[in-house]
């Protein structure tokens, strides 16, 4: 199935990924440097890089809706790209609740509870960033209207029948 949002003919979900996945992981390893003794302003840099990175999530977000909502039902793809979705939607709701009790605070820096929320959302978002890998590079969403949209998992040993007919 071919991204039904291109720019130059080029799917924009993957372009707009790269961005939230870095300002947030970013964020987190700023916080824990901040956490451990580190210089101050890392705590604030982190702020910072949480709320560009939830927008640049929403963002991507949106342009990943258009392609979800036009993988058909009842196949493979669909059930993994809803649960990369629904596992995204969870990374976007800890981070913003972190950022919120970080807006209202004295300091913007994190104690050590909402870094541990920051690292449960970004082992999240790693699970999240495989099955969006799985969904391109396993299913062929966004990028080859011909691919089977209901390929195995990439984690499942190939069966004899396919191992045969791969020529690599």
């Amino acid at each position: 199935m071919e991204s039904r949002l291109k720019v130059l003919g080029h799917p924009v979900h993957p372009m707009l990924v790269m961005f939230p996945v870095a300002l947030l992981v970013t964020a987190v390893i700023f916080d824990v440097i901040d956490t451990v003794g580190g210089p101050e302003f890392l705590g604030q840099v982190a702020y910072w890089n949480i709320a560009v990175g939830l927008i640049g999530g929403l963002l991507a977000a949106a342009a990943g809706t258009v392609d979800l909502l036009a993988l058909p039902a009842g196949t493979r793809a669909k059930r993994v790209g809803l649960t990369h979705a629904a596992a995204n939607l969870a990374v976007i709701l800890l981070f913003a609740a972190v950022w919120v009790v970080r807006l209202n605070a004295a300091s913007r820096a994190a104690g050590g509870a909402l870094v541990a929320i920051e690292v449960v959302a970004v082992a999240l978002l790693g699970i999240s960033a495989w099955l969006g890998g799985e969904l391109v590079d396993r299913l062929g969403v966004g990028v080859d209207p011909e691919h089977d949209l209901n390929a195995p998992s990439s984690l499942r040993p190939p069966s004899a029948h396919q191992r045969i007919g791969d020529v690599r």
